[in-house]
C-alpha cells in the first residue's frame, strides 16, 4: 500500500513539476528524471534554451548518452544563418560530442552502460551499398548521414540518442580524456577522410587554405602523411600565429599573397594538392587558381552561396576535384591516433563553458571574440 502510494505521489509531483529541472529520487533509489537542458533550432537565424524530456531508446539499435563535453561547429552556425535547407526546426543542435553510455537497445553489441565514448557526427547502418563501401555520409538508412543536431535531436543537451549505436558511438580509451576525445566524431574525422582521399605523397606541396579548427584539424591529419611542405593560408593574424607556435615547420601565407608565395615555394608551377576547408567568397577560386596542373583540389569546406566554376579559365589545368563531406568511418583508428600521442587537438579549446552558459559561448565563437578557435561545453 505504502509503495502504491508513493508512486501516485510522484506521479503528481511529476505533472506539477514537469518544467521545472530538478531531479527527484524516491523508491529505493531509482532518480527520475524531468525535462532537461536543450538548445534548439527555433527557425533561420534563431537558437534557443528550451527545455525537453530527456531522451529515451526508440529502436533496438539505439543508445542514450549522457554527454559529459560537447562544442559548437561551424556547420551549426550554417543551420543558424539557414545554409542548410534540411535542417528540421525544433531539433536540438549540436553533433560534436563525448559522454557516458546511459543505455543501450537489445541489438547494440559494442558498447555498454557506463562506457565513456565518442559520438560519431553521422550516423550510418553498416549494412547499404554506401556504408559497405565506406561512403557512410552517403547511407541510405533514414537516420543515415549527418542527422544528429540536423534531422533529428543532437548533442547540445544533457543527453542525445544515438541511431545505430555500434557505428556511430566509439569507445574512449581510459589514459584519454574527453578533451583529447572530443573532436573524433567530427571536425577530426573530416580533416583525416580529407587527407585520406586527397592521395598526399612524400613528393608533395599542400596547401591548405583555412586555419579555422577544422582547417588545423586538416593540417594535424595532413602532417601524418609527412609530405615534403605545406603551406596554410589564414586572413586571421591571430590564426597564422597559433599555426606559427604550434607548427613551427608550416609555412604561412595570407590570401592576398597566397597564389604567388604558392608559386615561390612549390616545384612545379603550384601546389600538388590544395585542400580548401575556409569556405569564404573568393576561396574556391583561390584554391583552383593555386594548384598546379593536374593537381587535387579537395573541397572540405561548406558554403553560404553557390560557386562558380569557370570552365573556360581553367581549360588545361587537367585538375581532379573531390568534394567534402566527412565519411567518419575512421573514429577508432584516430582514437588510437591520439593515445599514441600522435594527433593532439587540445591546444584548440581556448574557451570553456557550462551548458547552461551556451549563449554566451556561441556569442563569442561566432563572433570570434577574445581569439576564440573552439570552445567546450560542458555537462553537468
Amino acid at each position: 500500500m505504502q509503495k502504491a502510494v508513493n508512486c501516485i505521489v510522484i506521479c503528481r509531483l511529476l505533472q506539477n513539476y514537469r518544467f521545472h529541472r530538478d531531479i527527484l529520487k524516491i523508491i529505493n533509489g531509482i532518480t527520475y528524471y524531468k525535462n532537461m537542458i536543450a538548445y534548439t533550432y527555433i527557425g533561420p537565424h534563431e537558437f534557443a534554451v528550451t527545455e525537453k524530456p530527456k531522451p529515451v531508446l526508440k529502436d533496438e539499435r539505439d543508445a542514450v548518452v549522457r554527454v559529459t563535453l560537447g562544442s559548437i561547429c561551424t556547420s551549426d552556425l550554417h543551420i543558424k544563418h539557414g545554409s542548410v535547407p534540411r535542417a528540421v526546426p525544433g531539433i536540438t543542435v549540436g553533433h560534436e560530442m563525448v559522454g557516458v553510455v546511459e543505455s543501450v537497445g537489445s541489438a547494440v553489441k559494442t558498447v555498454r552502460p557506463g562506457d565513456r565514448v565518442a559520438v560519431n557526427v553521422e550516423t550510418f547502418c553498416g549494412e547499404c551499398f554506401f556504408c559497405r563501401h565506406g561512403y557512410v555520409n552517403n547511407c541510405t538508412d533514414p537516420d543515415g548521414g549527418w542527422a544528429l543536431g540536423c534531422r533529428i535531436d543532437g548533442g547540445q543537451a544533457e543527453y542525445v540518442r544515438v541511431p545505430h549505436a555500434d557505428q556511430g558511438l566509439s569507445r574512449i580509451p581510459d589514459c584519454v580524456s574527453d578533451e583529447q576525445a572530443i573532436f573524433v566524431g567530427d571536425i577530426l574525422a573530416t580533416g583525416f577522410w580529407a587527407a585520406k582521399i586527397s592521395g598526399i605523397t612524400a613528393e608533395d606541396t599542400v596547401l591548405i587554405i583555412g586555419a579555422g579548427p577544422t582547417g588545423i584539424c586538416t593540417l594535424l591529419c595532413t602532417m601524418l602523411k609527412q609530405p615534403k611542405s605545406i603551406i596554410v593560408c589564414e586572413k586571421s593574424e591571430e590564426r597564422l600565429q597559433f599555426v606559427q607556435k604550434h607548427y613551427p615547420s608550416v609555412l604561412v601565407t595570407t590570401p592576398d599573397e597566397c597564389e604567388d608565395f604558392v608559386l615561390c615555394n612549390s616545384d612545379h608551377g603550384g601546389a600538388d594538392v590544395v585542400m580548401e576547408v575556409a569556405g569564404g567568397e573568393d576561396t574556391f577560386q583561390m584554391a583552383w587558381r593555386s594548384a598546379r596542373p593536374n593537381a587535387t583540389v579537395t573541397i572540405v569546406a561548406m558554403y553560404d552561396k553557390p560557386q562558380v566554376l569557370p570552365l573556360p579559365d581553367m581549360y588545361g589545368k587537367n585538375l581532379t576535384f573531390k568534394t567534402g563531406g566527412v565519411d567518419g568511418c575512421d573514429c577508432a583508428e584516430i582514437l588510437h591516433l591520439i593515445e599514441q600521442g600522435k594527433i593532439d587537438t587540445t591546444p584548440l579549446i581556448t574557451h570553456r563553458f557550462p551548458l547552461d552558459k551556451i549563449e554566451e559561448a556561441y556569442n563569442v565563437f561566432e563572433n570570434r571574440l577574445d581569439g576564440v578557435i573552439k570552445v567546450a561545453i560542458y555537462g553537468k
